[in-house]
């Protein structure tokens, strides 16, 4: 009769949870590496890996202009950030006073965080793969939308697109811009970087159209 396996002691249980989780590593981040590493040094034909295109960070900022108003918005805005992004973000405030709006320089009115590294490529991963799908007549993102230094920017309307956030919780509409901060490219190189990502590019126009007579 096969025995019954021995019962964990508390002790070892407990040594047992209290020994350190190792990191998961994201899935898009063994992607750059394993496999868009290669394929960036071969299409632009650089041995060294120093120098091909990467991912340096992810800034993501809010605008809270209602925050003259009723800190509760920005407040709101601040927590839907930390969900978003996983980590505190910091706020931001007011240069200088405008009376028209009733803003005094130094008034909060908005929040940004920026990521870098694991926290990056996870952001990354569930934005193409998640957030911008659920976005109202998705055709792409504008594949123009760089600074002429390989930064890459991008709006959405509103912060419900990413399905981590509670429609209950967060009933007003908050837009959100997103920065991808890309070194080592220029626009044509951080553009091939982004879409090997995943970064859904609208379709590059082709042909011209043809005028009427």
């Amino acid at each position: 009769m096969a025995k019954k396996p021995a019962k964990e002691s508390k002790e070892a249980k407990e040594a047992k949870a209290a020994e350190p989780q190792k990191p998961v590593i994201p899935r898009l981040l063994v992607k750059y590496e394993k496999e868009i590493v290669p394929a960036l040094a071969q299409k632009l034909g650089r041995k060294n890996k120093l120098s091909l295109p990467r991912l340096e960070k992810i800034v993501i900022n809010m605008g809270v202009g209602v925050a003259t108003q009723d800190k509760k918005h920005l407040e709101a805005a601040a927590d839907a950030m930390t969900q978003i992004a996983g980590q505190k973000p910091v706020l931001t405030k007011a240069r200088q006073a405008i009376s028209a709006f009733r803003l005094r320089e130094g008034m909060p009115i908005g929040c940004m965080t920026t990521l870098r590294k694991q926290r990056m490529y996870e952001f990354f991963d569930r934005l193409v793969s998640l957030a911008l799908p659920r976005v109202r007549d998705f055709r792409g993102v504008n594949r123009k939308a760089f600074d002429g230094h390989g930064n890459y920017s991008l709006g959405l309307s509103e912060q419900l697109v990413f399905p981590e956030l509670n429609p209950d919780k967060f009933p007003r509409i908050q837009g959100m811009n997103i920065t991808f901060v890309v070194a080592n490219a220029n626009d044509d190189e951080s553009r091939e970087l982004l879409s090997q990502l995943g970064m859904p590019f609208q379709a590059e126009a082709t042909g011209k159209t043809k005028k009427s007579d």
